[in-house]
């Protein structure tokens, strides 16, 4: 008997210059349409606010059913980017937006 698969968590943080927002917002809704429609997107999520700087805080958190999932998304969106010419780096660093980028799994951690 297997163990179920656990869920996976992507979460993003960009900061993003407010000249820079249209063209983010416009990449970000694209991206996110694409994923919902992956298999093993759980749910998707844009959070926002505006920092002290007046640059943008954009968070996105995305819940994977596995790490399968997850490696057949990115599978996914890279072949979808090589196809399109899209380089997600250089979208980024021409427009200033810095990203911190990271996948997380639930951890139990011990009530002290």
């Amino acid at each position: 008997m297997s163990l179920p698969a656990s869920p996976v968590y992507r979460l993003d943080h960009f900061v993003v210059p407010a000249a820079a927002m249209p063209a983010f917002i416009e990449r970000l809704r694209y991206t996110q349409q694409a994923l919902d429609a992956l298999p093993g997107c759980k749910q998707n999520l844009v959070l926002s606010r505006i920092g002290a700087s007046g640059e943008y805080d954009i968070a996105t958190l995305v819940e994977w059913e596995s790490a399968d999932a997850v490696a057949a998304a990115k599978a996914a969106m890279q072949q979808h980017y090589a196809e399109t010419g899209f380089d997600p780096a250089q979208f980024m660093r021409e427009l200033g937006i810095r990203a911190d980028l990271a996948s997380y799994v639930p951890t139990p951690f011990a009530v002290v």
